[in-house]
């Protein structure tokens, strides 16, 4: 077959022509490949799906007593999905997600989430089965106020780059200032 400069290939032949066609090897044309979520909606599903397959997660659940222990499970087209673990006491301390938004879900025992907005702090006990929707910017602190280990699934949109901590002794006047900064880097 000629080629667009002029020269022909030196056996006649083009790439196509000496791999074969490419449906005519399966393996090479997957079409069983999963399809990546790109909504909120999606997010949420993976998440359920993940939490669901314990046989998937469990065999890798480590504590440690000095921080909360995490290990990446799942990456894709803009997202990643995290599993971690929690000792009675540990804490993330109040954070944010900089710019990725997230879904998370208790898959073993219980965390409190505290969260601070222009309203003022509120909190919620996560246990398993429910699921937290959060945006970029969200703040928050997660903590295992039980007597028994908690583990959770997060994943985070795009992946998590940044987490911007926030001191306890400011945390009652972050949520305007950081209201304000959220505002500007959009």
């Amino acid at each position: 077959m000629p080629r667009t400069d002029g020269h022909r290939w030196a056996d006649g032949l083009s790439d196509v022509s000496i791999a074969g066609d490419p449906l005519a090897f399966p393996h090479l044309a997957r079409t069983d490949l999963p399809g990546h979520p790109t909504t909120v909606a999606g997010y949420a599903q993976l998440v359920r799906e993940i939490a669901a397959d314990r046989a998937r997660w469990e065999p890798l659940v480590r504590y440690d007593a000095l921080t909360r222990w995490y290990a990446r499970l799942e990456t894709g087209p803009g997202y990643e999905v995290w599993l971690l673990s929690w000792l009675p006491g540990q804490s993330s301390g109040f954070h944010d997600h900089g710019e990725s938004s997230g879904v998370m879900t208790v898959v073993h025992g219980e965390l409190i989430e505290r969260s601070l907005t222009h309203a003022g702090e509120g909190a919620r006990i996560l246990r398993p089965g429910g699921q937290r929707v959060f945006s970029s910017g969200y703040l928050h602190e997660v903590v295992n106020g039980a007597l028994e280990p908690a583990v959770s699934i997060h994943l985070y949109a795009p992946g998590l780059t940044e987490m911007n901590q926030y001191g306890a002794a400011t945390a009652t006047a972050v949520p305007e200032q950081h209201q304000r900064e959220q505002a500007e880097r959009r």
